[in-house]
């Protein structure tokens, strides 16, 4: 073989090892993006898991309160253990948003990889999806951080409601006053937890965008 064949051949060869070497690159980001968003979905499931159960809670103390108003305040007996009843459910709904919170913060923690990964991306089109889904994301946090600031304030306050409702000296004006600052306070949260989960569903509707647009095709859920 000639010396300048034999340079054409290496060179070649050289191309080509680049060029597939560019492509197993771009195909090993896609991998990690996709695997990060996933782990980020993982670290969700325990705030997934705490939804039904503290929706009960809360179905359970409304009974309660039910129970408590249509007794008037009168039979205080009955009315002292009803509001033990709820003050214990309280202490359990406490327990649940703090597990949703470790939840998410461990979701966070995860999702700083997306955000490492996401700069190693060449794809104009990828990259652009990728920086959507993470502000979307990021904007999730937030609300997160509002509707569990609500909600802490919501529970404290019922706490404080049943407390009220203990002592037998109560005024009526004042009880009034609370479950008006209570029913504003539960607007907060209700409000709160609309705009989470509409950027929820937007999340999830753009990380299957990415992963099409990345060429993996995932059927949705």
């Amino acid at each position: 073989m000639s010396i300048v064949r034999m340079y054409k051949v290496i060179f070649l060869i050289l191309t080509v090892c680049t060029l597939l070497a560019g492509c197993v690159s771009k195909e090993e980001t896609t991998e990690r993006m996709y695997q990060a968003l996933e782990n980020v979905a993982e670290a969700e499931k325990e705030f997934e898991e705490q939804q039904e159960p503290l929706v009960e809670l809360e179905k359970q103390e409304k009974k309660i309160y039910n129970q408590i108003m249509a007794l008037g305040l009168k039979k205080h007996v009955e009315i002292d253990q009803l509001a033990d009843e709820a003050l214990s459910i309280i202490d359990k709904r406490r327990d649940y948003l703090q597990n949703e919170i470790t939840s998410i913060n461990d979701s966070k923690t995860k999702f700083m990889q997306v955000e490492e990964i996401k700069n190693e991306i060449d794809d104009k089109e990828q990259m652009k999806k990728a920086t959507e889904l993470m502000e979307i994301m990021r904007n999730r946090y937030g609300v997160h951080n509002e509707l569990t600031k609500e909600y802490k304030k919501a529970l404290d306050i019922d706490e404080e409601l049943y407390l009220m409702l203990k002592n037998e000296s109560v005024p009526y004006e004042e009880l009034e006053n609370h479950v008006r600052n209570l029913n504003t306070i539960y607007q907060k949260v209700y409000d709160a937890n609309e705009k989470f989960n509409s950027l929820t569903a937007q999340y999830n509707e753009k990380k299957l965008e990415f992963y099409e647009e990345a060429g993996l095709n995932l059927e949705k859920p």
